[in-house]
């Protein structure tokens, strides 16, 4: 039994190595571009506030789209012809979205709110005030709470001028993944409705009490945006708050829990 739990932890070691190592990263990057690529020809498409779109793509602006809600938007930015920047984490699995974005024409930005954060935001900050760029980013990622606005995006916000537009997308044929944001996969075939929000800017001066609350009404605005679209094909509803770790703690209680039912059924 302990050379059987040796084995599996030396198996996940190898895959954890492995999968930073960027050759390896680029074959799968390609690998999920296609079927990236292949959902969004594919599907039946309505935009909404492609007009937002047009005046912000070459313009100082930041994109902000939950990050279980970013499958059909590279598409959308390349396509569309949007110089941009995707923040992105540092992690191996940020690196491998960096490299995929890459391939959609976008260039990255590394770090977090919670590593890296002075880094970027003097990256992001710079890149705005070059006056070319737009700025990419989910504001509850990597790893949650999920729907909840993270204070990121207002800081560039604040220190650039570039308004904040609230991007997303939802599908009548969806494959929600397991995961703690319920990653959004549009199957083939769907009709997919992708929505750029309205422009919500943030004063340079503003007080710690107004900044909070300008927080609190674009979370509001984006949650309102995700459950208004995926009310229109009656998909179930995403939970907001989860942390990517609570989530991971709910899967393996409930395994336990089937695991332990199976065993007195036998």
């Amino acid at each position: 039994m302990a050379d059987k739990i040796d084995f599996k932890k030396k198996w996940r070691h190898f895959w954890r190595d492995f999968w930073g190592f960027w050759p390896f990263q680029w074959i799968i990057a390609i690998c999920l571009a296609i079927p990236i690529w292949f959902s969004y020809l594919t599907t039946r498409k309505e935009f909404r506030g492609m007009e937002i779109f047009e005046e912000y793509k070459k313009k100082p602006a930041i994109f902000v789209a939950w990050h279980g809600r970013s499958m059909m938007l590279p598409p959308v930015m390349l396509l569309g012809g949007m110089r941009g920047y995707v923040v992105t984490s540092q992690h191996k699995d940020g690196r491998m979205m960096a490299k995929i974005q890459k391939l959609f024409g976008m260039r990255a930005i590394y770090g977090s709110t919670s590593k890296g954060g002075v880094s970027v935001l003097k990256q992001g900050v710079r890149v705005l005030r070059d006056g070319r760029y737009t700025v990419c980013l989910s504001p509850d990622g990597p790893s949650g709470p999920a729907m909840k606005m993270h204070d990121g995006a207002l800081y560039f916000a604040k220190m650039s001028g570039a308004p904040i537009i609230p991007v997303c997308f939802s599908c009548s044929r969806p494959l929600f993944q397991k995961r703690w944001d319920r990653y959004l996969v549009a199957l083939p075939f769907s009709k997919v409705t992708c929505e750029i929000g309205k422009p919500i800017f943030v004063e340079s001066k503003i007080s710690a009490k107004d900044f909070e609350a300008k927080r609190q009404y674009i979370e509001d605005v984006m949650v309102e945006q995700l459950r208004r679209m995926d009310a229109e094909f009656n998909l179930e509803q995403v939970e907001q708050g989860i942390k990517a770790s609570e989530y991971k703690r709910r899967l393996k209680a409930q395994r336990a829990e089937a695991k332990s039912a199976k065993k007195h059924r036998g």
